[in-house]
C-alpha cells in the first residue's frame, strides 16, 4: 500500500468525482494523487453514505472501463472531453 497522505477538501470531492465517473480508470486516480484501488475503495467508503458506497461498489464491479485491462480499445484518455473546464486537474492539463 502506498504512503497515505492527508488530501483537501477539494481533493476528496475531486477523487470521488473521478471514482464515479465510468470513463475515468483507477490508474488516472494513481496518477493524479497516487492512490491505489484499495485505497479509493477505502476513501469512498469513508466519506459516502454506506447505501451510496454500496451502490457506488456495485457500480464498479460491473464497468469494464475502471480497469484498463479490461478496456475496450477505442477509449484511450481518462478523461471527457469536458473535463478541460475543471480546474486542479493535472491531466486536463497536459
Amino acid at each position: 500500500m502506498s504512503k497515505q497522505r492527508e488530501f483537501s477538501e477539494l481533493e476528496i470531492d475531486r477523487i470521488i468525482e473521478m471514482a464515479w465517473e465510468d470513463r475515468t480508470p483507477f490508474d488516472a486516480i494513481k496518477f493524479q494523487f497516487g492512490l491505489l484501488e484499495s485505497e479509493v475503495k477505502v476513501l469512498m467508503k469513508k466519506e459516502l453514505k454506506f447505501s451510496s458506497y454500496k451502490l457506488w461498489r456495485k457500480r464498479v464491479e460491473n464497468c469494464k472501463t475502471k480497469h484498463v485491462a479490461t478496456r475496450v480499445g477505442g477509449i484511450d484518455r481518462f478523461k471527457c472531453k469536458l473535463q478541460r473546464a475543471i480546474s486542479n486537474n493535472k491531466i486536463s492539463k497536459r
